[in-house]
């Protein structure tokens, strides 16, 4: 099995979460990518883009993949797990940014999406630089046409969602997380970040990436 990484919004391929997950895989020789889905420019970033990108990767090879996906990458994971059903094995989501789709990225205040949608460009935090990127509107209105909050993706899925998030809702995550069967739940009380969870989280992946699945809901 292939496992690929996806990172959230305005992150990078060099994140802690990735670094932390690469070096666990490599212990156990298990094949690992991390795309960086920031190429070829973070400015013309759209979510066709990214799913394109991860969809191209995973049929260069023919070996199940397991996706594990942060935040917006979560929402990217799961339209490219209802677009190849058949090769992504495993699903993972960290925080999924599910409702990304119907929301702006990021949020914005009162009158902001108005002026990004007039002006074209907005000027963002990028994480994974360090420094302020303008990000074209196209991410924007190319988002509402997916939609993660009605999917239902066709292989096992599991998530860890903080009680304490300030960018996902937790609420949200949960509903959604419960009414599907095959969805296995974790609620953690952490932030969005999900840093002091890792050990935990990694703990509960492993078991479920190579292990046959129990398809619970976990308190």
């Amino acid at each position: 099995m292939r496992v690929f990484y996806l990172h959230g919004f305005a992150s990078s391929a060099q994140s802690s979460k990735a670094a932390f997950l690469a070096a666990k895989l490599a212990a156990l020789n298990v094949p690992f990518e991390a795309p960086d889905l920031n190429e070829p420019d973070f400015s013309t970033l759209t979510i066709t883009r990214m799913v394109a990108q991860i969809v191209d990767a995973i049929d260069a090879g023919t070996d199940p993949v397991a996706l594990i996906g942060s935040s917006l990458g979560g929402f990217v994971g799961v339209q490219v797990a209802l677009q190849r059903p058949a090769a992504v094995a495993r699903l993972v989501l960290l925080a999924p940014a599910l409702d990304a789709g119907r929301n702006s990225i990021p949020a914005l205040g009162e009158g902001g999406l108005e002026r990004w949608k007039s002006s074209g460009v907005l000027d963002v935090f990028h994480y994974g630089y360090g420094r302020i990127v303008p990000l074209g509107y196209g991410l924007y209105a190319d988002a509402g046409g997916y939609d993660c909050l009605n999917a239902r993706p066709a292989m096992p899925v599991q998530v860890f969602q903080g009680r304490r998030d300030s960018a996902v809702d937790p609420a949200m995550v949960e509903a959604w997380a419960r009414s599907r069967p095959d969805v296995e739940l974790h609620m953690l009380d952490d932030d969005h970040q999900l840093h002091a969870s890792l050990d935990y989280i990694w703990k509960e992946m492993e078991r479920f990436l190579f292990a046959p699945p129990s398809y619970q809901q976990i308190p």
